[in-house]
């Protein structure tokens, strides 16, 4: 396990992803002995936009206008479980954050809400149906997988 606590050290991480994501397809699904990779983006909106804002500064003329820490998760959330690669990413996926493309919500394949409000249900996971009701417990929390939801008790 590693810990990025800066945007510059972050920034290098994935780009690297984006290497070590090319290097795993490119063993034509021989994956057998390569372990999972499991990437936590905590903070994602915030940590996009800062993203966002390192490029601006430190991007030359040349390079493109896309921060590539950015693409490169982008590539990971679309093509990540063909390369045993998988995402965490707490957070709303903004599809201004992820490269403008409305698409990029349904590169989620699982979405968690805890103590959400009706609006930010229809957000996350419309195709789930209505806003179900919230139990008054701690702990408990719905897990969207494509059109179906399964309510689920944590330990608080």
């Amino acid at each position: 396990m590693t810990h990025r606590g800066n945007i510059a050290s972050l920034h290098d991480a994935l780009v690297h992803l984006a290497a070590e994501v090319e290097r795993r397809l490119d063993l034509d699904g021989d994956l057998d002995d390569v372990p999972r990779l499991i990437v936590a983006i905590d903070e994602a909106n915030t940590t996009l936009r800062q993203l966002t804002r390192y490029w601006q500064t430190f991007r030359q003329k040349d390079d493109p206008k896309t921060h590539p820490a950015i693409a490169a998760l982008e590539e990971a959330l679309w093509v990540g479980r063909a390369a045993r690669v998988h995402i965490i990413f707490d957070g709303r996926p903004h599809t201004a954050d992820l490269g403008g493309t409305p698409a990029a919500h349904e590169l989620l394949a699982t979405v968690i809400l805890s103590r959400f409000t009706a609006d930010t249900w229809r957000r996350l996971a419309p195709m789930a149906g209505p806003t179900p009701k919230q139990k008054p417990y701690p702990g408990c929390f719905h897990v969207v997988q494509q059109d179906s939801t399964h309510e689920t008790q944590a330990a608080p």
